[in-house]
């Protein structure tokens, strides 16, 4: 897609806090980090706190806390439309006139269906009367009309009926379904008319990993997988790694898009360690899970150049994971179960110390002679029973930003070309 110019209206932007402003915030950082340029057009907030690149204009009137718009809508809130309605109308529709006819998109937040700044409504809706405002979406997160809370805010007639009068020219986006068929009954328009946008999460922000782990992560591929096992080991053969790449072959046969994650490099200086290395390599490709099971120390940033990383990455990883695996044959202590009980991950190993003495019937015990089928059976087994893995898997592969953006928020801008 072609760089566009996008606008964001609405009351207030960070750095105010509020659920509507954490979106815009998010949505400026899809569009700039696709190389798109962003103009936020609030009456409060900065451009210090907005997305890097974002640029920000500031309106003092388009807030709902500005003194003459609070007068005015304390009137309107009576049923009376002051005098001074429209002579703010004006002005707000000649401060917004050249900076949206220098947009390709224009996001307009809550003002569609809101209360809190009539006048804002108003000018927004006679540029779109008069074609000065082109490929407009009003993304509604509240309605007034609809509102237990705000219904007695607003009486028949103009300017409030703006408020659920439905528009041909503008594509109406709202974040759940049962917003879709509330705001349908309201404007008295096919349900399908509104298109459905999940808000999402930002896995750095909420798992507060570092810029080094969120890409390796990235590269790796965990996001996108099924069930992400995790050995924060050493590529020894004490390890047992061969017996993971045989249990990840037979997860991917089972259907599943597995993903086995070893942090620990081998040992340049011993000779067997690198041969054993290089027979996992091929054990790999014979099985046919190159994409499936990647070493950390493959995967950096420069094809062909070792990684190692630090401790705090490897933290990162097993917020990221869902699985300990440890199938070692023989270990002094074991200390990746123990890591694994305090981040909270499920463990399926063999009977290690730490796993033997400290978390004896807590972790999921097999053989290091077990078949890989069974030990994978079980896994599979595990990830389908439990509910926590279920939601986690479907909202790391759907509902992160940079997955929604691709599914459903830059398809929404494409459309608005036609």
């Amino acid at each position: 897609m072609t760089q566009l110019r996008v606008a964001i209206i609405h009351y207030t932007a960070p750095p105010v806090v509020g659920g509507v402003e954490a979106v815009m915030q998010a949505h400026a950082r899809l569009l700039r980090s696709a190389g798109h340029a962003v103009t936020v057009i609030a009456g409060e907030g900065a451009r210090e706190a907005l997305a890097s690149g974002t640029a920000y204009v500031g309106i003092p009137e388009l807030s709902s806390n500005h003194p003459r718009v609070q007068q005015i809508s304390r009137e309107l809130e009576q049923g009376r439309v002051p005098a001074g309605f429209e002579e703010l109308t004006a002005h707000l529709g000649k401060s917004l006139r050249p900076l949206l006819a220098a947009a390709d998109r224009v996001i307009v937040h809550n003002v569609f269906t809101k209360h809190f700044n009539l006048p804002l409504t108003a000018a927004i809706f006679r540029m779109l009367d008069s074609g000065e405002l082109r490929r407009c979406i009003a993304w509604c997160h509240d309605f007034t009309w609809t509102s237990a809370s705000s219904r007695s805010k607003v009486h028949l007639g103009y300017p409030w009926d703006l408020l659920r009068s439905y528009r041909a020219d503008v594509t109406y986006a709202v974040v759940s379904r049962r917003r879709q068929l509330e705001l349908a009954g309201l404007l008295g328009c096919p349900a399908e008319r509104i298109r459905v946008v999940y808000n999402g999460v930002d896995p750095e922000t909420l798992l507060g990993l570092s810029a080094e782990g969120l890409s390796l992560i990235s590269r790796l591929g965990l996001w996108e997988s099924d069930l992400v096992l995790l050995m924060p080991v050493r590529i020894t053969q004490a390890k047992n790694i061969e017996f993971a790449l045989q249990v990840t072959a037979a997860l991917k046969h089972q259907g599943l898009h597995p993903k086995l994650i070893v942090t620990g490099p081998p040992d340049p200086h011993d000779a067997r360690s690198w041969e054993y290395y290089q027979s996992l390599l091929e054990l790999r490709r014979t099985l046919q899970v190159e994409q499936e099971m990647r070493f950390v120390y493959e995967s950096g940033p420069q094809p062909g150049q070792p990684l190692t990383v630090a401790a705090e990455v490897i933290g990162d990883l097993f917020r990221a994971s869902d699985v300990l695996f440890m199938p070692s044959h023989r270990e002094g202590f074991g200390m990746p179960v123990v890591e694994a009980g305090l981040a909270g991950l499920p463990i399926f190993c063999t009977a290690v110390p730490a796993a033997d003495e400290i978390a004896s019937g807590e972790v999921n015990l097999f053989s290091a002679d077990a078949e890989p089928q069974a030990v994978a059976a079980s896994l599979a087994k595990w990830a389908e029973n439990s509910a926590t893995h279920r939601l986690r898997r479907r909202v790391r592969q759907t509902l992160t930003w940079d997955s929604l953006y691709r599914t459903t928020i830059l398809p929404l801008l494409e459309e608005q070309a036609t």
